[in-house]
């Protein structure tokens, strides 16, 4: 028993990917060996209650019904200071520990647990956890400040224009002629979601204030961005072990035919005209080049943990469309889908996240 591992599995959350982390909850619970790993279950509802789970419940969550947490009424509070490890619950009745937790497991999405929030959390109370820091984690969930920092490092990316409604309000033609200045067509998307919720793409400019009210529904700030013709190619990324180079999983293809773009219905619901290919057939040199640019571009956010480093290939160039600090982390989803077809099952991929947050030095 004195080796046994503790993880506290958070998931929910306030964004709007919410239903998305409860069946990645589902998927992750049930490839933890339970001889081996001892699993406090910790839901944040809408509201942002933590609140605490039973594994029945979460086993149970899947894609099919994009399950909601309710408020149940308890309340698990973090560790009190870095002097312990020590989680409570506080239940009807009265407080009762939860026991020393040795890492904690976010599969948060979006605002409020992919942007680095709670993760400076666990750093104040010295918890241990899974996944990219403060820092990368920000970064990463800001499209305009990972575009600004890959462009930087000198990686490839697609024009954009970033534009808040302060902006539109006070110089609205300076502001289109920008956006204009991208031609046709372009994607127009919330500078801090993912899943592609709030995401539109415009080939016609009468559609474009419409296109950038969706976005703004979910965030202050939209980029505006130029589309790429290509191929849509994705890699996964894994912290390399006692400080060595990052990991980087053979690539993953998302091959469009009846779609305008990878929409959430075709993510999560199935919906036709999306046909996902892994491994994506490239040339050797392709793949390692990019492969070598996604461990650059982990590298230049100061990446920890895992990423999924999405592309565009267009033949002979590939442009990094964004890097995902938490991707999607259902069993069918391209980051497992990936490291599978590299050689590492669902379930060694999910011990390997958890040895490396216990072992990572923030």
């Amino acid at each position: 028993m004195a080796d046994r591992i503790r993880v506290a599995l958070f998931f929910g959350g306030r964004s709007s990917e919410h239903a998305i982390s409860c069946a990645t909850a589902g998927g992750v619970l049930g490839a933890m060996d339970p001889e081996r790993y001892d699993v406090v279950l910790v839901g944040i509802t809408r509201a942002g209650a933590m609140t605490l789970r039973s594994r029945d419940e979460v086993l149970g969550f899947g894609l099919d019904d994009l399950p909601e947490l309710d408020d149940n009424g308890t309340r698990v509070r973090l560790p009190e200071s870095a002097a312990t490890g020590e989680m409570v619950v506080e239940e009807a009745g009265g407080l009762r520990s939860l026991g020393e937790v040795d890492v904690a497991f976010p599969i948060l999405h979006g605002p409020f647990g992919e942007d680095g929030t709670i993760q400076g959390a666990f750093e104040l109370v010295g918890l241990p956890y899974v996944g990219n820091g403060v820092l990368a984690s920000a970064l990463g969930m800001d499209k305009h400040f990972t575009k600004s920092i890959l462009e930087g490092a000198g990686i490839e990316v697609a024009p954009w224009v970033t534009v808040t409604r302060g902006d539109l309000d006070r110089l609205p033609d300076l502001w289109r002629r920008r956006i204009e200045g991208l031609g046709l067509p372009v994607f127009v998307k919330p500078a801090r979601a993912g899943s592609s919720v709030g995401v539109s793409k415009v080939s016609d400019w009468g559609a474009l204030d419409a296109a950038l009210d969706l976005a703004f529904a979910e965030d202050s700030r939209v980029l505006v961005e130029q589309a790429v013709t290509g191929r849509e190619l994705e890699c996964a990324v894994l912290s390399g072990r006692d400080g060595g180079a990052p990991r980087v999983s053979v690539a993953g293809e998302i091959a469009i035919t009846g779609r305008d773009f990878y929409d959430f219905d075709a993510k999560y619901r199935g919906a036709d005209g999306v046909e996902l290919v892994c491994p994506a057939p490239l040339h050797e040199q392709e793949l390692e080049r990019m492969q070598a640019i996604a461990a650059r571009a982990f590298e230049a956010i100061g990446g920890s943990g895992l990423a999924r480093v999405d592309f565009f290939f267009t033949g002979t160039d590939f442009v990094v469309n964004e890097i995902n600090t938490m991707p999607g982390f259902t069993p069918i989803s391209m980051f497992p889908t990936c490291w599978l077809a590299s050689g590492v099952s669902y379930p060694e991929l999910v011990d390997e996240l958890i040895a490396l947050g216990r072992a990572a030095v923030r």
